[in-house]
């Protein structure tokens, strides 16, 4: 009996931490972050708001972790990487090719990191900051790996491409979601418009690896 009061226990929470992490993402998809309020939090998760000092040690505990289910970058840990397997001959290519496309996508079908990407740049926070803090040492951590190698002394400029790169793909999803689709005449919510961003990245890359 014991054990089986322990696991209801531990599936209880479960159950109510995901009720919190939910109730952030339907509160900042519908009111942004401004919305974000331990009381209209609790009361949308059905769940007693005494529960997020229990289980997340208060609202900036719960931010931490309802961060790090939505940011695609965040997601990028040393583990996954090495799951991936990556080429370490190509100065990291194919690796970064695949990493902007699937930023590409997810950040597009995701309103949720959307959101999250206004948010960090509308106010400080320091759930906030810990979030850009992760990305900058999961992107260090792929940058020692695969690229410092390859580019040498002009891995500073290989960066800034980077930059250019994640920042505006960030940006067109967020425009084309928000305040219309055509972005220097490209339609970005179009399949067909998508496909000659995506072509767009895959050429940007290889002549950033061929020509550096």
């Amino acid at each position: 009996m014991e054990r089986k009061s322990a696991s209801g226990s531990i599936r209880n929470k479960e159950r109510s931490k995901k009720k919190f992490l939910d109730a952030v993402g339907k509160i900042l998809k519908t009111k942004g972050h401004a919305g974000l309020k331990i009381n209209d939090i609790a009361a949308t998760a059905g769940v007693d708001k005494k529960m997020i000092y229990t289980y997340f040690g208060g609202m900036d505990g719960l931010m931490d972790e309802y961060v790090r289910t939505q940011d695609f970058w965040v997601k990028v840990t040393s583990e996954e990487v090495e799951k991936m397997k990556p080429n370490l001959e190509d100065g990291g290519r194919e690796f970064i090719e695949h990493m902007l496309l699937s930023q590409f996508d997810y950040v597009y079908a995701n309103k949720e990191a959307q959101k999250l990407l206004l948010w960090t740049i509308s106010e400080p926070r320091k759930s906030l900051k810990k979030l850009i803090d992760t990305q900058e040492e999961n992107g260090e951590y792929i940058f020692k790996l695969l690229m410092e190698s390859h580019f040498k002394d002009k891995m500073d400029t290989y960066r800034s491409i980077m930059a250019i790169m994640v920042s505006g793909l960030y940006y067109l999803n967020m425009f084309s979601s928000l305040n219309g689709s055509i972005f220097c005449g490209i339609d970005t919510n179009t399949p067909e418009g998508r496909e000659k961003i995506k072509k767009a990245i895959s050429f940007m890359v290889q002549q950033t690896h061929d020509n550096l």
